[in-house]
């Protein structure tokens, strides 16, 4: 065989999976697919419960007598020893069933918000608006996910901060009760949990998350905080009395 020969087989054999990398970039990108797909659906199937838990709290009237005091005590209980479970479970399909445990108890809790703002007599599509909207806002981030090139580890630690700041700022107005602080601090979230959601899908995208349930929850939370402070603006300055 002639040196051409001999340099066409060198070449045939290092593009094959022993001996290449072509095989195995199109190995990964197919699992960050696999993940992006399995998140989106999980994400989808989480919102079942979470609307059955806003709808069961609301018939029941199960939070709409407690104290603001109170009921931040109980998300916190709850809201974080079940995060905790279902980190802990994420690599199984215990995971998947705390995660859904988790969504119905965010509805429950979101319940509250929800019976307030379907006494406005345009409260039922305050609330469709706010939920257009929060869907809108995800698209608008999912694609931005897809185009960005750079990474955004940096922007996710300047959004934890903000979103630590915010916090503190919404259990001290607990006790202050003060109109102006609770605006901005429902505008700060709006913002800091949309670009929160750009960080974590784009993370998923780029193989940096590698666990469906862990990347379905950073979302859900998104979404949860993102519905939330839409919601409560939309009832503020668009709510009609009865």
């Amino acid at each position: 065989m002639n040196n051409q020969g001999l340099n066409n087989q060198n070449l045939q054999n290092s593009s094959g999976p022993l001996g290449g990398f072509g095989g195995f970039g199109a190995s990964l990108a197919a699992e960050r697919q696999r993940v992006l797909r399995n998140t989106y659906w999980l994400l989808a199937a989480s919102l079942v419960p979470t609307v059955l838990g806003a709808w069961l709290g609301v018939q029941l009237r199960l939070f709409q007598g407690m104290s603001n005091g109170l009921s931040t005590l109980v998300f916190f209980i709850g809201a974080i020893g079940l995060m905790f479970l279902v980190e802990k479970n994420k690599n199984s399909g215990k995971g998947v069933a705390l995660l859904l445990g988790f969504t119905f108890f965010m509805g429950l809790m979101l319940s509250r918000l929800v019976a307030a703002i379907l006494g406005f007599s345009n409260g039922a599509t305050l609330i469709m608006t706010a939920f257009g909207g929060t869907a809108a806002i995800f698209l608008c981030m999912a694609t931005l996910a897809t185009v960005i090139k750079r990474d955004l580890s940096a922007l996710a630690k300047f959004l934890f901060v903000g979103a630590l700041i915010v916090m503190i700022a919404g259990i001290a107005n607990i006790f202050l009760q003060s109109s102006a602080l609770m605006l901005t601090l429902l505008v700060a979230v709006l913002g800091i949990f949309s670009a929160f959601m750009l960080v974590d899908i784009k993370r998923v995208i780029d193989g940096g998350e590698t666990n469906y349930i862990s990347a379905t929850l950073a979302i859900y939370l998104d979404l949860y905080n993102v519905f939330q402070a839409l919601l409560s603006l939309l009832g503020i300055f668009g709510g009609d009395r009865r």
